[in-house]
């Protein structure tokens, strides 16, 4: 046993020896994972399992003093690493010993270990940082922090983290999170999932909060400042989080009327999605002058002015979606953007039926005539759209129909049975659209590869309809002859998510 215990031993101790660093084998990990719209996000060579995120941040100067511990996986012989970060890093440590490194391009972090990583090693890192994050321009001339008049807030797609915590910022390597933040007696700091706790000390509060399912690097969120904080639980027993900022002006009734829905929103789309798959679920609507809303993971981001109008349960619906189709279950590669939007439009769609503001068929019927076939709408390829496209009204629309046209093709029985079925036999991991055809197709017994190619990877107007009995002549018919517009249209085309380009 003694033997035993010592060849054991040995054998995991063999992971931390110093290994020369000419040792054949040991290589640097890639500087990015080659995604074919953002080829430099994210990086080679490592798994990440978990982030501790902890910040103090003072709002009155914008400064924000960070460690962020990573725990990770080697998947290569390393001899050297790269995070993705735009602050200015004081010190790195490596399983706890001293490591060099330096800066590269917009986002790269460059880390030398003391000693190389053999493949299957654990790997520690901690990364001392502090910064004044809204002077941080990359992507000529872009930031995705944002100050309010008394804090700030990080939130954007595809990228937000590297203004406040380094990572492997790519949504194909998701983690666990915890995030502390230190802010002035009387601020608040909001996060992704449960607050685990809060503490006072010397006029200053420590805001805790803990995200226990993988999460992709972009769908963290923070927002720092004076809210007013709701705690609900749902009919099913999920804990609800929202937060107002206290200075939203007019938009401040229409943003509680619509956010404060979220427990029964989430409860109503789970009859359609299957069980929800995070801990919590709740919003936050900080001071700024953005319209749009952002899927951040279990703590959604919405922008005052998408209450400018009035209340808009529409978007609710939509982010509310993207917690099972982009958060739960999310993309392998960018170009795969139709598994996120086009699917929480769709939910949109199911919600305007439950409010008699108009049905999906005639929805996905109006967008269909509504655009003629010279329409630069149709040259988009929801499927594949291009980065410069990514986020083009033609992914949500026409993403969206494509669906209507996939229901009207299986049958409302299958159909159902795909929308439940997927993000629960992918719950928490990545995904392709390939791999949504081939498990659509497992499910209903079709081959769906003309369909989902005439309304995803053709630029060209569909022939014909999304309706169950659409045909050219049909649509001949009501080309440039548009039917009444959905009384829901309006508000569904609020959706517009905060997504960030800057390439």
């Amino acid at each position: 046993m003694r033997k035993r215990l010592i060849v054991s031993a040995a054998s995991a101790l063999s992971l931390f020896l110093a290994v020369p660093a000419s040792a054949s084998g040991f290589q640097p990990g890639a500087d990015g994972l080659g995604d074919p719209y953002y080829p430099t996000l994210g990086n080679g060579g490592y798994h990440v399992s978990h982030y501790d995120v902890r910040l103090k941040y003072q709002p009155a100067t914008d400064e924000l003093e960070g460690t962020t511990t990573i725990l990770a996986t080697a998947t290569q012989d390393l001899s050297r690493f790269n995070l993705d970060f735009a602050l200015k890093v004081s010190e790195i440590q490596v399983n706890g010993r001293p490591a060099a490194f330096a800066n590269s391009g917009d986002q790269e972090l460059e880390i030398t270990p003391a000693r190389p990583l053999a493949n299957g090693a654990p790997i520690t890192v901690v990364v001392r940082y502090k910064d004044v994050p809204s002077t941080v321009q990359k992507y000529g001339g872009f930031t995705a922090w944002s100050r309010t008049p008394d804090g700030a807030v990080a939130a954007g797609e595809p990228v937000s983290a590297g203004w406040w915590f380094p990572s492997n910022d790519h949504p194909s390597d998701k983690a666990t999170f915890d995030v502390s933040v230190l802010v002035p007696d009387g601020t608040q700091a909001i996060s992704n999932g449960v607050l685990t706790g809060t503490s006072s000390q010397a006029g200053w509060t420590r805001w805790s909060w803990r995200e226990n399912k993988p999460q992709a690097t972009y769908l963290a969120t923070l927002a720092i400042g004076k809210f007013d904080i709701t705690r609900d639980v749902t009919a099913s027993g999920l804990p609800v989080y929202n937060a107002y900022s206290k200075d939203l002006g007019d938009n401040a009734d229409a943003a509680k009327a619509s956010v404060e829905r979220t427990g029964e929103l989430v409860d109503w789309l789970s009859g359609y999605f299957g069980e929800y798959p995070f801990s919590s679920v709740g919003g936050y609507v900080p001071n700024l002058k953005a319209g749009g809303a952002l899927e951040t993971q279990t703590r959604v981001f919405y922008g005052p002015g998408v209450f400018a109008r009035g209340s808009n349960t529409s978007v609710v619906a939509h982010e509310l979606a993207h917690q099972w189709y982009g958060d739960s279950v999310s993309l392998s590669r960018w170009s795969d953007i139709w598994l996120n939007e086009g699917f929480a439009q769709y939910a949109q769609y199911l919600w305007s039926e439950h409010e008699n503001e108009g049905t999906a068929q005639e929805l996905a019927d109006y967008v269909y005539a509504s655009h003629p076939a010279d329409d630069p709408f149709w040259k988009v390829k929801p499927g594949d759209p291009g980065d410069e496209n990514q986020f083009h009204w033609a992914v949500y629309q026409r993403g969206a129909a494509a669906i209507q046209a996939l229901r009207n093709t299986v049958g409302d029985e299958t159909f159902f049975r795909i929308l439940k079925g997927w993000p629960t036999e992918r719950r928490y991991g990545n995904a392709t659209i390939p791999e949504f055809q081939a498990y659509a197709e497992r499910i209903s017994g079709r081959k769906l590869g003309d369909l989902l190619n005439t309304w995803l990877f053709t630029p060209a107007k569909p022939p014909v309809g999304p309706g169950l009995h659409a045909t050219a002549a049909t649509a001949t018919r009501t080309e440039g002859q548009p039917p009444a517009e959905p009384k829901s249209w309006r508000q569904i085309q609020e959706a517009n998510s905060v997504h960030t380009h800057w390439k």
